[in-house]
């Protein structure tokens, strides 16, 4: 599937990397739930959690040895260094936008930070570097393959390195937030309540 999928997106001159992923998230998704037990899926998932890490290790080792390979000019990384708040940007709008219309359509509180951590936790890494790569040759393809490497490069060792004490002091904060709101909703209560912890008023006293 994968060999013919690839070269079916080719033909219809759209992104293969895209179309694979696609056809690996409905497989995932809908193919494990109709037609799997549970003993399977967890045998399933164990094998391909080991084939992941495989693969992701070939990955990078494959992406440094790429480096090697590119020219790099000082205008190439300026236009990386200018796509970096640019992805960013672009990723919070689209994080915002649909958090927004769930916010409206399904009237559901969403947690403060979560548009930060979820902006700043779309890493970049194999599918953007394999997208960069597949463009054919041209004065162009040198420039987008150098500022994908920085933004890659950016996204791992500086996000990458900072999304989790990002994510645990947004969780901590917020924790001594509402413990903090729990125990003052806690003595409210306590205050409209008796002495003895049954309502002020003596309704149930027969006064």
């Amino acid at each position: 599937m994968v060999t013919g999928g690839y070269a079916l997106a080719l033909r219809l001159h759209t992104s293969g990397p895209l179309a694979m992923v696609v056809a690996g998230l409905l497989i995932g998704n809908r193919g494990r739930a109709l037609a799997m037990s549970e003993n399977t899926r967890e045998n399933l998932d164990t094998f391909w959690m080991v084939v992941d890490e495989a693969l992701n290790a070939m990955l990078f080792v494959l992406i440094g040895l790429e480096v090697l390979a590119l020219e790099l000019r000082w205008e190439y990384l300026v236009a990386g260094a200018v796509a970096v708040p640019v992805v960013l940007g672009a990723r919070l709008a689209s994080v915002s936008l649909p958090i927004g219309f769930l916010r409206l359509r399904i009237r559901r509180s969403v947690k403060p930070y979560t548009i930060r951590l979820l902006t700043w936790g779309g890493l970049r890494g194999g599918i953007a570097i394999a997208l960069a790569l597949s463009i054919p040759a041209g004065p162009e393809r040198d420039l987008i393959l150098a500022a994908t490497y920085v933004v890659v490069v950016f996204s791992i060792l500086v996000q990458g390195l900072t999304v989790e004490p990002l994510a645990r002091r947004r969780v901590v904060r917020l924790s001594e937030a509402d413990r903090w709101e729990v125990g003052a909703n806690v003595g409210e209560a306590r205050r409209e309540d008796g002495p003895d912890g049954r309502e002020e008023g003596g309704a149930d006293r027969g006064e």
